[in-house]
C-alpha cells in the first residue's frame, strides 16, 4: 500500500523556529571529578603521530589527543569507577565542559555518557543537545546524538516532536540532520508520516550530509516496514537525490 504524502504544494517554509538558547554549565561536583580525572589519564596516553592521522581523517574538525576508540573507552571506564549516576544537571555540566575542550576524544566522552545516561535527562535537555550538535560540529558526533539522545528525549516526550519540526526547517545543517535521524531507534514507533515528509521537505537540498541522511533514514526505517520504502521511493523518486534513493535501497 502506498503510504501517505503530504500535500507537494504545501509551502516549504514552516513558522520560524524559535532562537536557539545556549545554555550555561551548571554548578556540578560530579562535573568537577569527572573533568579532573579526564584530565589525568587522556593526555597521558595520547599518540601525537596518531592524533595527527585522526586529526586528518575527520578533515581537521579539531585536534585530537590520539586515542583509539577502544582504548578511549578503557579509560573512560577507569575515569567513571565509583562514581554516581548523574542528575540532569551533571550530564549538562559534563557534556558542556567537555565540549569545550578543543581535543575531540573529550567531545567522544560527552556522546557516550549522554547515551548512557539520556534516560536522566527531561525535555529541558534539547537545548544542551542543541549546543553540543552545533559546537564544532561533524557527522562523528552529531550522528550519535541525533539517534541516542536528541531521539530519546522525543521517544520520552511525544511534543518534542514539535521542536524537530521547526529544526527540520532550520539553517544548520547539522540542526536539518538531526531531525532527519532522530527516529533511528524507533523501529515500529516511527511516525511514518513525519519521517517521509522530512524527506521530501528537504529532498532538494544540495548537502552532501542532508541527502544522506535522507537516504539513511529511509533504509532504518526499511528494516521496519520496506514495502512502505519501497512504495515512497518509487512514488517520490523524481523528487529525491540519486545520492538518498541509492541509500534508501540499499538493502532492499
Amino acid at each position: 500500500m502506498t503510504p501517505a504524502v503530504p500535500d507537494s504544494t504545501a509551502p516549504d517554509t514552516p513558522v520560524t523556529p524559535d532562537a536557539p538558547v545556549t545554555p550555561d554549565a551548571p554548578g556540578s561536583a560530579l562535573a568537577d571529578t569527572v573533568l579532573a580525572r579526564l584530565a589525568d589519564v587522556y593526555p597521558a596516553a595520547g599518540d601525537p603521530v596518531r592524533a595527527g592521522e585522526m586529526a586528518a581523517y575527520m578533515k581537521d574538525v579539531a585536534p585530537f589527543l590520539g586515542l583509539r576508540s577502544p582504548e578511549r573507552r578503557a579509560l573512560s571506564r577507569t575515569v567513571l569507577a565509583g562514581l554516581p549516576a548523574p542528575a540532569e544537571a551533571d550530564c549538562t555540566a559534563v557534556a558542556l565542559r567537555c565540549f569545550a575542550l578543543p581535543e575531540r576524544e573529550y567531545h567522544y566522552f560527552a556522546v557516550d555518557y549522554l547515551r548512557r545516561h539520556a534516560g536522566r535527562c527531561s525535555s529541558a535537555f534539547l537545548p544542551v543537545a542543541r549546543t553540543l550538535i552545533t559546537t564544532v560540529p561533524w557527522w562523528d558526533t552529531v550522528d550519535p546524538l541525533a539517534a541516542h539522545v536528541v531521539g530519546a528525549l522525543v521517544a520520552a516526550d511525544p511534543a518534542l516532536a514539535a521542536r524537530m519540526d521547526e529544526w527540520i526547517a532550520d539553517d544548520d545543517r547539522w540542526i536539518v540532520r538531526t531531525a532527519l535521524l532522530h527516529q533511528l531507534r524507533f523501529k515500529d514507533a516511527t511516525d511514518t508520516g513525519r519521517l517521509f515528509s522530512y524527506c521530501l521537505l528537504r529532498s532538494g537540498h544540495p548537502d552532501f550530509f542532508i541527502r544522506k541522511a535522507i537516504g539513511w533514514s529511509l533504509r532504518e526505517y526499511a528494516k521496519t516496514d520496506p514495502e512502505a520504502v519501497r512504495a515512497f521511493v518509487a512514488e517520490q523518486s523524481s523528487r529525491l537525490s540519486p545520492l538518498s534513493v541509492r541509500e534508501a535501497m540499499k538493502n532492499l
